[in-house]
């Protein structure tokens, strides 16, 4: 997986990632547990020779970048970004995937810094290179995948502002590694959308439905809503199965927060609730049940 065919993937990349303002509501991989991972200083952190970054004179301040790397962390945490930026970016450019996670959030989402997102879209860019031929470690997947996500709405979307122009092409292959590589969900949802919108590739529903189906069952709410619709609706492919519907758009509805974003899915729920006989209500019920109960 890391050999011929990955480098093609990524072949001429440099040249195609462009700058871009980044969506709303990507990234829910949490910023703790990635914490938690990668500043314990355990044997298995430390970089093979393939990965190390070019040999550079730490500033007096940092021993290393894994050193600036916490020094940054706890900053951030203590409230103060100037300080967290200075050392994140000493991390970064030292080649600490991690630090350049973080700054690529920060300056997205304007979080202690001004928002700038040409420096956030060039972060999230530098990981998916970093990760062009290396194997992530265990720990970095969840990192990398959502940087490769991140990237793909980029160029998926185009956004003016930052002098982008969509890129269809590249984005749906950013998905695709993603959704089979990292088996994101995230990446899984966005594949699907391509594919049932017809959107820089062929319309094809029924391989959109099993990519949303996929994302579904690891949780994703976007996913459980729309397949949840399709399903209720029978716009999947087949006879309507309205109590599954339900199952997936209740799942998808118990998971909002019900912030303005996700109306739409708690309205989705409520029509095919008011359209549901009792008999299918029973029987989603009864399949919510399960569907808990394996997953527990």
């Amino acid at each position: 997986m890391v050999g011929s065919a990955k480098r093609n993937v990524f072949s001429a990349a440099s040249q195609k990632l462009k700058r871009a303002a980044l969506p709303a509501g990507l990234f829910a991989a949490s910023l703790g547990m990635l914490v938690t991972a990668f500043v314990d200083p355990a044997p298995a952190l430390d970089a093979p020779a393939a990965r190390s970054a070019p040999e550079r004179t730490p500033l007096p301040m940092f021993k290393d970048p894994r050193a600036a790397l916490r020094a940054g962390i706890e900053s951030y945490h203590a409230g103060d970004p100037a300080t967290s930026v200075t050392a994140l970016s000493y991390a970064a450019d030292g080649g600490e995937p991690l630090a350049q996670w973080k700054l690529g959030r920060m300056y997205a989402e304007g979080d202690g810094v001004t928002r700038d997102d040409a420096k956030a879209y060039d972060y999230f860019s530098k990981i998916i290179e970093h990760f062009a031929d290396d194997e992530p470690d265990p720990r970095e997947r969840s990192m990398a995948a959502n940087a490769f996500v991140a990237v793909g709405l980029y160029l998926r979307d185009g956004v003016s502002a930052a002098k982008i122009e969509p890129d269809l092409d590249r984005a749906f292959e950013l998905f695709r590694y993603a959704a089979t590589y990292f088996r994101n969900a995230d990446a899984q949802y966005q594949l699907a959308r391509m594919y049932l919108d017809g959107v820089g590739v062929k319309k094809d529903l029924r391989q959109s439905v099993n990519w949303m189906e996929l994302a579904a069952r690891k949780g994703h709410p976007q996913a459980q809503a729309i397949l949840g619709r399709m399903i209720f609706n029978g716009e999947a492919g087949g006879a309507a199965q309205r109590p599954r519907g339900l199952m997936y758009l209740t799942l998808a509805r118990d998971a909002v927060s019900g912030s303005a974003s996700e109306q739409w899915i708690v309205d989705l729920h409520a029509k095919a609730l008011d359209t549901a006989s009792e008999a299918d209500r029973k029987a989603a019920v009864a399949m919510l049940e399960d569907y808990l109960r394996e997953r527990n």
